[in-house]
């Protein structure tokens, strides 16, 4: 698979949810991007840690990218981390970037997928 469309991202609300996701994410040796119905918003989430994987420095970096083009944010914070600007924390192992709608986050997740699913992106 080389991305998820964003009418086919998974949406889960409950711990049971998620660990069924992450499991059958694991049973397919893929990654995981979903989207997480929070309490104050959408939170498209990643994660590779169950394929003992990173993405690499520059595939990071267009993560990042990604996320503040589709935010259309100006890139002020820390080079590092970028936490402010991309509204929540977006590491190499895994992931987590605040949306304001469902709508939002199944589309922004949509387009991160076709970088961390590109398993030349990692390590």
């Amino acid at each position: 698979m080389d991305h998820l469309a964003a009418g086919h991202v998974p949406v889960y609300e409950t711990p049971a949810e998620q660990r069924a996701v992450w499991e059958r994410c694991a049973r397919r040796d893929q990654p995981v991007v979903v989207v997480r119905d929070a309490s104050r918003g959408w939170i498209v989430r990643y994660d590779l840690q169950h394929l003992d994987r990173e993405l690499t420095d520059r595939a990071l970096q267009r993560l990042r990218d990604r996320v503040l083009g589709f935010r259309r944010i100006d890139r002020r914070a820390d080079a590092r981390s970028q936490t402010e600007r991309v509204g929540g924390d977006v590491g190499a192992v895994s992931g987590e970037v605040h949306q304001p709608s469902a709508d939002a986050a199944r589309d922004l997740a949509s387009r991160l997928s076709e970088l961390v699913f590109d398993d030349d992106n990692w390590r």
